[in-house]
């Protein structure tokens, strides 16, 4: 278990590798670029490839998170387009810094055709990987319920990425507050959703992990993280899937408010403590 969180660019990419450091980060998340525009950003090559080279010294991973408004199953044509130029240049910034890959949200439709959405989803996942070939992958995120139907369970995740034309180009990022929120998940141990993740093998293709408590209950559908240990998953399903022996190895990255201190040191040390590396 790599304990992280996300961190700002606001110094370039080799700093944000050097403020994860510096909180004792194993991983770290950050936004390739503005993350409320879908505009194509020209990056210094040479700071990326610092941040690569920290990286990499130190043994520390990282995750890119495409912007906001990126959508692979918008109904309109001409954002979708938008959006494949915008998740290319997100690959080439994390490749540069020597990320695992790009974060993406599985995507909201809101037309009268549901399956119209996942089919403009895989659309877009294929035109991206036709032209890309870099290491970086896609990392779809599974999502809460909250402005779609879409992209909650373990068999969509499964499914998206078994017919995309390009597989092996793709990967999965899981969210704890997403299948919480869902009603996927309820923070019970040995859960339902972890035996077909096995059995689907979405576990085989798990990148990263977004560690985030959920201030609502259960199948609330609603997308709010809580700071860990004080929301309602709770610190023994946490702590299950902390030291589930599959994960043993990926970024569990916090998305959650930083502590009195302005960092998430606090909340590191608490999940280094549940997954049993302290």
């Amino acid at each position: 278990m790599r304990a992280g969180c996300h961190v700002s660019t606001k110094g370039g990419y080799a700093q944000a590798a050097k403020t994860a450091a510096s909180l004792g980060a194993e991983s770290f998340q950050y936004f390739p670029k503005n993350p409320r525009s879908l505009v194509v950003k020209s990056f210094d090559d040479g700071d990326a490839k610092r941040c690569a080279a920290f990286c990499q010294e130190r043994g520390i991973a990282s995750i890119a998170h495409s912007p906001y408004p990126t959508n692979i199953a918008a109904e309109d044509p001409q954002h979708r387009a938008r959006t494949v130029v915008s998740l290319l240049n997100d690959l080439d910034i994390a490749e540069a810094c020597g990320s695992l890959g790009v974060v993406v949200h599985f995507g909201v439709y809101k037309g009268p055709n549901p399956l119209e959405g996942y089919q403009n989803a895989i659309f877009t996942l294929n035109a991206v990987t036709s032209q890309w070939k870099g290491q970086a992958k896609l990392l779809i995120e599974n999502q809460a319920g909250e402005h779609t139907f879409m992209g909650t369970t373990m068999e969509e995740l499964a499914q998206i990425r078994s017919l995309a034309d390009h597989p092996h180009q793709i990967g999965f990022c899981l969210d704890t507050c997403h299948l919480f929120a869902s009603g996927v998940w309820d923070g019970s141990v040995d859960a339902q959703w972890v035996r077909r993740a096995r059995e689907l093998h979405v576990l085989e293709h798990l990148v990263a992990i977004h560690l985030n408590d959920s201030v609502y209950p259960s199948g609330a559908k609603k997308d709010r993280h809580a700071v860990i240990g004080e929301g309602y998953i709770g610190e023994t399903g946490l702590k299950w899937l902390l030291n589930m022996p599959e994960l043993v190895n990926l970024p569990f990255v916090l998305e959650t408010s930083a502590g009195a201190d302005g960092t998430h040191r606090e909340q590191l040390a608490l999940i280094r403590e549940w997954g049993g590396s302290v």
